[in-house]
């Protein structure tokens, strides 16, 4: 996904009615700061009036995703958050792209060793798709959270 393109809505009544439909968020490198990108996430989730039980799931994917940056790769690393729609159903997309991984041992975690490496599976179990795309500097791992519509 190229997050520099500019959102550009067919008409001008629809760029002051609608949210854009793509939001992209610079991610600290420190785990201390994830919290304020979690709480941006929730804000423009409910500026597009995403139900709630989706967006808690939503939420619980980005905090896996963007820690998951944080903690394992190089900096820099982005969340985008985007809406994808289609005749019979919309997907959230969740994308966290950092600078490929780090070469550095995690060794001193406070965590317990059954506390860590469940993030893929609450990801894989929260999404309808989920994935990772690698390429030359850098990773990108999604998730699409999906809604039939009525």
């Amino acid at each position: 996904m190229n997050h520099n393109r500019p959102v550009r809505p067919s008409n001008a009544l629809e760029a002051v009615a609608s949210p854009p439909a793509d939001v992209l968020f610079p991610l600290p490198h420190i785990p201390e700061g994830l919290g304020a990108v979690r709480r941006r996430a929730a804000r423009a989730m409910e500026q597009w009036c995403i139900p709630s039980d989706l967006a808690d799931d939503a939420l619980l994917v980005v905090s896996e995703l963007i820690t998951n940056a944080v903690v394992h790769a190089l900096p820099p690393a982005s969340l985008c958050l985007s809406r994808q729609r289609s005749k019979a159903a919309w997907a959230l997309r969740i994308e966290v792209t950092d600078a490929g991984p780090a070469l550095r041992d995690h060794g001193g975690s406070s965590r317990l060793p059954e506390e860590r490496g469940r993030g893929s599976t609450i990801v894989a179990a929260l999404s309808a798709r989920s994935g990772t795309m690698t390429y030359h500097g850098g990773t990108t791992r999604w998730a699409e959270i999906q809604v039939t519509t009525p």
